[in-house]
């Protein structure tokens, strides 16, 4: 537990390749088996893993959190039937929407879920009854991709840095939590796909800076 820095296949966006909650995590099944071990050393939980629509990408895909899975309805059935076996004691809904990159769209922990604005009211509905959250649709720092580009745990939230201090404080209220902005990688603002996180740890990609981990691990109390 705590903060490790990690590459998945030789690339440090290893949000792109998997998510965690605070009760389960997913990763490709590419992933190799002591990634595995440190992803369950550090995240303190069970990581599942799995494909989407034959790819490995399950941290783009795929959203969660302790209550819920949202898989895109371009998952085969044998996929979708492989983590409904493995995390049967929770929700896992497949969603239609057009918008099908759900972790990229949906910034969630286990109480509200900040989540794409072109995401229609029945898809909102939808997010918030299999996630079990409040849900608010709105950009952060112009970016409508607001899960690819922040980092939300039930402990603290990183928010990318082109978020002005006016939007920040903004964020705070609705969070009810301080955050933190950071970037990940030196320098990218897609911390969220340069990052796994929740409550107990949280991997960085590798090429992260000590900077980067120190503001990150600070964010999430760690």
């Amino acid at each position: 537990m705590g903060i490790e820095s990690l590459a998945i296949e030789g690339n440090s966006y290893i949000g792109a390749f998997g998510l965690a909650t605070d009760k389960f995590a997913i990763v490709g099944s590419n992933a190799a088996h002591k990634k595995i071990e440190l992803m369950e050393e550090v995240l303190g939980v069970k990581v599942v893993k799995g494909t989407i629509d034959n790819s490995h990408l399950l941290g783009i895909y795929a959203s969660a959190n302790s209550n819920g899975v949202l898989l895109p309805f371009t998952s085969y059935h044998t996929e979708v039937e492989h983590i409904k076996k493995e995390l049967k004691e929770f929700n896992v809904d497949v969603f239609k929407t057009d918008m099908n990159a759900l972790r990229n769209n949906i910034l969630a922990n286990d109480k509200i879920a900040i989540i794409n604005p072109y995401y229609s009211q029945k898809d909102e509905r939808e997010i918030a009854d299999v996630l079990g959250v409040e849900t608010i649709r709105r950009s952060i720092a112009g970016f409508s991709t607001v899960g690819a580009n922040n980092i939300l745990t039930n402990k603290g939230a990183v928010l990318n840095n082109r978020v002005t201090e006016e939007e920040k404080k903004e964020l705070e209220g609705i969070l009810k939590m301080e955050a933190e902005q950071s970037t990940a990688n030196t320098g990218s603002l897609n911390i969220g796909l340069c990052t796994i996180a929740n409550s107990n740890g949280i991997l960085v990609g590798a090429q992260s800076t000590g900077f980067e981990m120190a503001r990150m691990a600070q964010a999430l109390g760690f």
